[in-house]
């Protein structure tokens, strides 16, 4: 079973985001949020800066989309050279057909739910996407205290991805230390974003390998 550690730029320097990219190059992905100031209370960086990004990364952009309206703005960061686009499903208002509009353009779909969300009117949806990422905090702001409360929501989405045999990576972004990510991992998470955890690090390469030796330590429920 692999694991993917993914660390999030919204804990990196802004002003120095090339070399910030350069420190984490051991990881799997780079997870990019992207904030409308409607959808959450922060506002961040859009298509642009996505674009360029895509110029200079060592890895492939794993897309987090917090925004309204991801029906009509999500293609192009999938047009953009995206590998993954998640959208919320709060947001969209025709998900499979977004899904579907994301894959045929090349990049993997991603659904996010928040804390708060039920992920049972999402289920028979899982054939759809690649990868269902739930949150681990109120999404907006970094640094956040993980919410281990939702770990019951996270365990039915991987009762029911491995029941339906599904090839779906499954997501937690929010509070992400090696203590949690091993709650995550036993309620089914494969993939984790860690923010400050890595870009607070004296040695960013260090704590991914750490997170990643952490992940890879515990037996995978399916």
């Amino acid at each position: 079973m692999s694991t993917r550690i993914n660390p999030s730029i919204l804990s990196a320097d802004f002003a120095n985001l090339e070399s910030e990219l350069g420190r984490i190059d051991s990881a799997d992905l780079v997870h990019v949020d992207i904030m409308d100031n409607h959808f959450v209370p922060n506002l961040t960086f859009g298509l642009g800066m996505v674009q360029r990004l895509q110029e200079v990364s060592p890895l492939p952009l794993d897309v987090h989309l917090m925004i309204d309206d991801p029906d009509r703005w999500a293609p192009g960061y999938a047009e953009a050279g995206a590998f993954s686009v998640t959208f919320h499903a709060e947001a969209a208002g025709e998900p499979i057909a977004l899904a579907r509009a994301l894959r045929s353009i090349g990049s993997r779909a991603g659904l996010a739910i928040k804390p708060g969300t039920p992920v049972e009117p999402y289920l028979e949806m899982l054939p759809e996407f690649d990868q269902i990422l739930v949150m681990t905090v109120e999404p907006g702001f970094g640094g956040q205290r993980f919410i281990s409360s939702v770990m019951p929501k996270l365990s039915r989405v991987a009762d029911a991805v491995g029941a339906a045999g599904l090839d779906i990576w499954l997501q937690v972004d929010g509070g992400i230390t090696e203590e949690t990510l091993l709650v995550a991992a036993e309620a089914g998470a494969d993939t984790f974003v860690a923010g400050s955890a890595v870009f607070n690090a004296d040695d960013p390469a260090e704590q991914i390998a750490r997170l990643r030796a952490a992940a890879a330590s515990h037996p995978h429920r399916h």
